[in-house]
Parts: C-alpha cells; sequence; structure tokens
C-alpha cells in the first residue's frame, strides 16, 4: 500500500529559513529552505511522540524523528491512506526496547482497510475533509477555554505570590532586573536556607518512576512499578517522597516542576529538593516555583552553549533570592489559591472530557468512513451512527 521513507538529519543552527514547514514526530517546527518529500505529504512519528501522523499539503522537511509518504511511496490516494491510517493504531506496532519507536518493518506490517476504487477514495477524504473540520472547529473552541482558565491561574497564582497590588519593596539581588515586587516585612532569602538538594538512590530497585510535566505536575510514568533499574543503569537517579520539590533540569522543559505526593525515584534530568525550615509552606513554594516570573529567573541563570542544551544547576537554583513571606501568609495564599482555583479546575475537568468525546467521535467517524460502514455519498457525517 506505502513505504515510509526515512527523514533526515536537520539540526536547528543548520536550517535556513524557507518555504517548506520543517515536520518531526510533534509536527511542524520551523522552516527550511529546501524539502526531503513533495506535495502533498504524511509525516509519521518514528521517535519520541511515535505514530503521530501529520497532514503536509505543501510539502517541506521530515527529520530524522519520522517517516514520510508521498506520492512517489504510494499508489493511492494520498488524502485517503492519511485518514486510513487514522483509523489503525500505529503505536501499538512497535516498541523498541529502552527507547520507545516505531519500527518501519513492524509499520509496514499493520494492516489497513483495502482502499476502494480511485474516485471513492476521493469522495471519501473530501467527506471526512469537511466533517473532520468541523469537529476541529469544536475542538479549538475547547482548547481556548482551556487557555483562558490557564490564563486566569497563572495571572491569579502570580499575583498572590508576589503581591502585586500591594507592592512597594522591588525585590533585589538579581544580576539584571527583578523578578517581581513584595511587600515591604517580606524576606528575601536565597533558596538554600530552606532547601537541600537530595542525591540519595533507594537500593530496593523496586520503586515506581515518576515523570514532571507542566500540565500535570509530578505523576507515575506508569500504572505499574518499575524493575527496570538495575544497580548499574541507576547512575544519576534520585530518590523522591511526598512534600519534596522535583524540577526538571533540561531547557526543553524548563518550568515543568512541583511538590510530589508520591514515593517514586527520577531520571538524572530532574533535581530534587527538601524542605528544611518550618517556616517554608512546601504548596507555597510550588506556586510560587511556576510563576512566569520565577519560571524566567531560573531560566535566566540555567548555563548551557546553546538554547536547546541550557541547563539549571542545583548550585543556581539554590542561591536564587525568593520571597518568603511569614509562614501565616504563605498558608492563607495557599489556602486563597484552592479556594479561587477549584471551580476553574471542575470546569477545566468538564472541558477536557467534553474534548476526548470529540476525539472519540472524530476518530470513530474517520474509522467507519474508510472501512465502509456508511456511503459517504448520501451520508451527512453528522447524524452517521458509529
Amino acid at each position: 500500500m506505502a513505504r515510509l521513507n526515512y527523514g533526515d538529519a536537520l539540526p536547528t543552527e543548520d536550517r535556513i529559513a524557507g518555504d517548506y514547514p520543517v515536520l518531526g514526530s510533534g509536527g511542524p517546527s520551523g522552516t527550511h529552505k529546501h524539502a526531503n518529500f513533495q506535495a502533498p505529504g504524511i509525516v509519521i512519528g518514528r521517535k519520541g511522540s511515535f505514530g503521530s501522523i501529520h497532514w503536509a499539503p505543501a510539502g517541506g522537511f521530515a527529520i530524522d524523528t519520522a517517516y514520510y509518504i508521498d506520492s512517489r511511496s504510494t499508489s493511492v490516494d494520498l488524502r485517503w491512506l492519511y485518514y486510513a491510517l487514522n483509523a489503525v493504531d500505529l503505536r501499538g506496532a512497535s516498541q523498541d526496547v529502552g527507547v520507545p519507536g516505531l519500527s518501519r518493518e513492524a509499520a509496514h506490517e499493520v494492516l489497513i482497510p483495502v482502499p476502494p476504487e480511485p474516485s471513492e477514495q476521493g469522495r471519501i477524504a473530501d467527506f471526512l475533509d469537511a466533517e473532520t473540520s468541523r469537529i476541529d472547529q469544536l475542538a479549538k473552541v475547547k482548547e481556548r477555554s482551556s487557555e483562558l482558565l490557564e490564563e486566569r491561574r497563572i495571572a491569579l497564582t502570580s499575583q498572590l505570590c508576589f503581591r502585586g497590588t500591594e507592592a512597594v519593596n522591588t525585590l533585589r539581588g538579581s544580576e539584571i532586573g527583578s523578578i517581581g515586587k513584595i511587600p515591604r516585612h517580606w524576606q528575601v532569602v536565597r533558596n538554600k536556607t530552606f532547601i537541600t538538594e537530595v542525591t540519595s538512590l533507594s537500593k530496593t530497585g523496586e520503586e515506581e518512576l515518576l515523570t514532571v510535566s507542566h500540565k500535570t505536575g509530578i505523576t507515575p510514568r506508569s500504572e505499574k512499578t518499575v524493575y527496570m533499574f538495575m544497580a548499574e543503569s541507576r547512575v544519576g537517579y534520585k530518590q523522591c517522597r511526598p512534600g519534596d520539590l522535583v524540577i526538571n533540569t533540561l531547557w526543553a522543559w524548563m518550568g515543568a516542576l512541583g511538590v510530589s505526593r508520591y514515593y517514586g525515584i527520577v531520571s538524572p534530568a530532574y533535581g530534587v529538593y527538601r524542605f528544611t525550615s518550618n517556616e517554608a509552606n512546601p504548596e507555597y513554594f510550588d506556586y510560587l516555583y511556576r510563576t512566569p516570573e520565577y519560571v524566567c529567573e531560573m531560566t535566566r541563570h540555567s548555563k548551557g552553549v546553546w538554547t536547546s542544551r541550557l541547563r539549571l544547576y542545583p548550585e543556581s537554583f539554590l542561591a536564587l533570592n525568593t520571597p518568603m513571606p511569614p509562614r501565616v501568609e504563605q498558608d492563607n495564599i495557599v489556602e486563597t489559591l484552592k479556594r479561587e482555583l477549584e471551580p476553574d479546575r471542575q470546569l477545566r475537568s468538564v472541558i477536557q472530557r467534553s474534548s476526548e468525546v470529540l476525539a472519540e467521535r472524530r476518530r470513530a467517524l474517520i474509522t467507519a468512513a474508510v472501512t465502509g460502514e456508511f456511503d459517504v455519498s448520501t451520508a451527512s457525517g453528522r447524524g452517521v451512527e458509529v
């Protein structure tokens, strides 16, 4: 049916801005002067977001984390093939040992629906273009609603953690500028006065592996306990317990941090810090450290040759100046944020569920159309039961 072609290496510093999108497993990421596949084309994630499928109407440059398909490597309508690939589970085709990925050999063995006549392929593609576009517009409305809720959370958190409306004293001690304004009676202290770095690792080999993201905070990487970390492969891993602060120190995820609710271990990409003073409420600092102002400050004190290789080293984080309200005010700020943000959290859950329903509807409609469960020539799509 189709042949997957390997993308090519194209480091960021070698890209020349141009007319062609650069696409990887995560989708578009800039432009380039040259293309390595024709228009239109399909790009499929090989590493990272492996199994992801992206439509490239103008062609583009597929990098080495992805495969591409264009008219030279398939005999069917490319748009129909794009939808047919969306109807199968490419992610389940292959997971390389160690680093999950989609092997080309496994992808080529995946079964997809037998294509109808070329004219019918075109009708199916046209039908799905119209119907998925309608669903995608609804999904964008949901996404924008979530963005507005997130903007409100950020604004409220920043205002309370820095008390911007009552600020009378500029936070000092930074090499360039400041990270906010605080009330006069607040202290400004270095992180190392109430936080210490955790570098130890449990020896049992049965801890849960934790991960950190901007959206979900700290969560187990999988539902099952991780046993794969033998002594020789656990160099740099750190133990984490409830109440510890975990920060992803790599530039790519700068700002992905939070206070853990779990016992577990984290990879060398993360820093683990333990609060050592009763004057510090970990929940307050959980909010504070995730404000844009503080993330900006952490980024500014990160070190590295290129932006993509910046790293926040423990000594830099521990030396940062941080606003320290009296403990009673920390507690009040935390309670206020919880009270004010709880309705938003509930609304966000409703929006997320409705977005999931739309995604399920989209997948079901695509599957039904490409497998011939209904005649697209007479179906409206919106009234089809699938």
